[in-house]
């Protein structure tokens, strides 16, 4: 891959070894945003080009806007590892990945800076017209591992991006007091959450029965739609929001 032209106009080229062609499908249809998790942003540029990694990504987004490609779009890059959403579970094989520099929760979580941000959405927004990607396939590193990530993290600007017309985003309805579910519960009120999450894309298994898978999956629709309150707890405002979500996806 030595000598790639970028994809994204504006970006820098550095290739990295860790690729591979894609399976099924030729064309990405989903979109994937990841933090970095390391102190520095050199760091992760570095470890992204490393064949001792195993690890890459299309796109590496600096805090300074600079955008850095280090894997052509048209082929598969190894960033979302184990994962799943809509029953897929080569999410690398059909979706685009930027890592986002940022040291992430377990080294000092920050605000993401406004032209990293600004730039953020000006390469999804190339990404998304290029391949016909759809808002509700922009996704989390977190929505497609939850309970193994939590990136790009509650911190991360959700509303500002679908303003600029990237992805999806419906308003969290407001945290007040009301019955909530929570591990342990069990019943239909607990089937109807796993059947919303389900629906939206995510994995998890209807049981009727709030297990610990349950609760990883709520707090990862909460760090994308519902920040204030990171808890895995089903409350009025958690539910509300999943179902204005589902239905915004689906018309």
């Amino acid at each position: 891959m030595s000598g790639f032209a970028a994809d994204q106009p504006g970006a820098e080229a550095r290739p990295s070894p860790n690729f591979g062609a894609r399976r099924g499908p030729s064309a990405p249809d989903m979109l994937i945003l990841h933090y970095t998790g390391m102190v520095t942003g050199r760091a992760a540029e570095d470890w992204l080009c490393d064949p001792a990694s195993e690890v890459s990504s299309h796109y590496l987004v600096h805090e300074d806007g600079r955008i850095v490609q280090m894997v052509r779009e048209a082929d598969r890059a190894w960033h979302a590892g184990k994962s799943f959403w809509q029953g897929v579970t080569d999410i690398n094989s059909c979706s685009v990945g930027i890592e986002i520099v940022n040291p992430g929760h377990v080294l000092g979580y920050s605000a993401f800076p406004k032209r990293q941000v600004e730039a953020v959405i000006a390469l999804s927004a190339g990404i998304c017209e290029r391949h016909g990607i759809r808002p509700e396939r922009v996704l989390a590193h977190s929505d497609v591992a939850p309970g193994r990530k939590a990136d790009p993290g509650e911190k991360f600007p959700w509303r500002r991006l679908a303003a600029a017309g990237v992805g999806l985003f419906v308003p969290a309805s407001p945290i007040r007091q009301s019955v909530v579910l929570s591990e342990g519960d069990a019943g239909g009120a607990v089937e109807e959450l796993q059947t919303l999450l389900s629906l939206y894309g995510y994995g998890v298994d209807i049981t009727a029965v709030f297990d610990d898978r349950t609760r990883v999956v709520v707090e990862a629709f909460q760090r994308h739609f519902r920040p204030r309150r990171v808890d895995g707890v089903a409350d009025g405002s958690t539910l509300r929001t999943l179902r204005r979500a589902v239905a915004t996806a689906a018309a």
